[in-house]
């Protein structure tokens, strides 16, 4: 992956949400968490490294006490299709009876969030929340996975911007954006 074909891939590419609008979306998230979750002193637990960008916008919005904490579990690996899922760091926090928000860039297929959602039940949260900036809209979602907290509803894209990634870039692009199908082997 050369740089160059990294800037010809985001030439092609094609904003579906600017940065003014995914903010404004952070906002409602932020403001639906809060009237939720304000009194039950819950852990973030951010899904690395997608949800990067979006823990931290979102955490900053969030004004009432919590924790935070991360964990690594990827299915992609820099590729453009998922395979088996694979953990790199689990939480260093004791999750046994806390109320934990999982937060993603995005529900997709829905593999990762059901993984990552069981083995938080089973280390023995209380209850478990879901957040993700974008659901990605298809049939292929496994049966009735649907996050507590979702940002924006779009298209079945390949996208990229705001913690989602092409092929490991373009993570920190201000904006959201459908990458052009001759870029997604």
């Amino acid at each position: 992956m050369t740089p160059e074909h990294i800037q010809a891939v985001s030439e092609r590419a094609t904003c579906l949400y600017t940065e003014a609008e995914v903010e404004a979306v952070l906002d409602v998230m932020a403001e639906n968490i809060s009237r939720q979750l304000a009194d039950k002193n819950p852990i973030l637990l951010s899904v690395m490294n997608g949800a990067v960008i979006v823990a931290g916008k979102l955490a900053t919005r969030l004004e009432f006490p919590l924790q935070m904490d991360y964990l690594h579990a990827t299915r992609y690996r820099n590729q453009t299709r998922g395979s088996d899922l694979e953990w790199k760091h689990y939480p260093e926090t004791r999750l046994e009876s806390q109320v934990v928000l999982i937060i993603d860039d995005i529900l997709d297929e829905g593999d990762t969030l059901h993984a990552i959602k069981e083995y938080v039940l089973q280390h023995g949260a209380a209850e478990v929340y879901t957040a993700v900036l974008v659901n990605k809209c298809h049939d292929r979602k496994l049966p009735d996975m649907t996050a507590d907290f979702v940002g924006l509803e779009i298209e079945d894209y390949y996208l990229y911007g705001y913690g989602m990634d092409y092929k490991g870039y373009l993570r920190n692009a201000a904006g959201i954006f459908a990458v052009d199908p001759v870029d997604c082997d």
